[in-house]
């Protein structure tokens, strides 16, 4: 299928750690509206890639396109102000803090003029019960607690305070781990909906058959490598697990792969 220039693109990423080479060489791209699965064992560079994509860390070496640009980040702030943003797997939500408050956590609306200028209140528990209508969640409450929500519902409120404030591309890190299974379809489904939206995701799990339902594309990487980067519509989940597990050479799922 063709695609058009992607959002994201990183050529020849390097990131070093004293002698220790984290990711060596890595070129990764994410299209628009596309979810990319990030897979590979511990230590394979999954969690290096995606800060440097957040402006975490910086490269040693290697170029970074975002929207056809190339960028710099050197903080966090600056890959936000560009509408990147990722979601960690402990979701950062405070748990004895209402929904909306959480959702507005150093972004507050305010009203006012000048210096005279106080918390807009309303406005955010209105645009928080509308949040979360569209997000499926049925208790719309805004100022119930966090703390009493399930993981689903927490973890989707996470994602979706960074969507409503403009992120293009969104990564989530083991969104899936904790949860139950209902809770488990309950974010993936949400992953799907926001692809549909045009929103582009990187979707960093341990769990393969999590990343197969929603993934276009998957990406593995293994000690610091990229050693695969394949179509999910041309492989089997089994094969990516038999490619970490080192049982299956990379070189050979992707002639396969090929071969239709």
């Amino acid at each position: 299928m063709a695609r058009s220039e992607p959002l994201l693109e990183m050529r020849r990423i390097t990131k070093r750690f004293g002698p220790i080479v984290a990711l060596d060489r890595v070129d990764f791209t994410v299209h628009r509206g596309e979810v990319v699965g990030l897979v590979g064992d511990n230590g394979a560079g999954k969690s290096t890639l995606a800060k440097i994509i957040v402006g975490y860390y910086q490269p040693d070496e290697g170029e970074i396109f975002f929207e056809g640009r190339r960028v710099r980040f050197r903080s966090p702030a600056d890959a936000r102000r560009l509408g990147i943003e990722i979601v960690y797997q402990d979701m950062a939500l405070v748990p004895y803090m209402s929904v909306y408050r959480n959702l507005f956590l150093n972004r507050e609306l305010t009203r006012g003029i000048g210096p005279f200028k106080v918390l807009d209140k309303e406005r955010m528990k209105r645009i928080t019960v509308k949040l979360l209508e569209e997000i499926g969640i049925k208790r719309k409450d805004p100022e119930v607690e966090v703390g009493v929500l399930s993981g689903g519902e927490r973890q989707s409120i996470a994602i979706a305070r960074a969507v409503y404030f403009g992120a293009k591309l969104v990564i989530l890190d083991e969104p899936t781990s904790a949860l139950s299974v209902k809770e488990t379809e309950r974010v993936l489904s949400y992953v799907s909906q926001l692809r549909d939206k045009g929103i582009s995701i990187i979707l960093i799990s341990h769990n393969i058959y999590h990343v197969y339902s929603v993934a276009d594309r998957i990406v593995v990487l293994d000690r610091g490598r990229k050693v695969l980067d394949v179509e999910k519509s041309l492989v089997e989940p089994e094969d990516i697990i038999e490619v970490i597990a080192h049982r299956k050479s990379p070189a050979e799922v992707e002639r396969r792969a090929r071969a239709g």
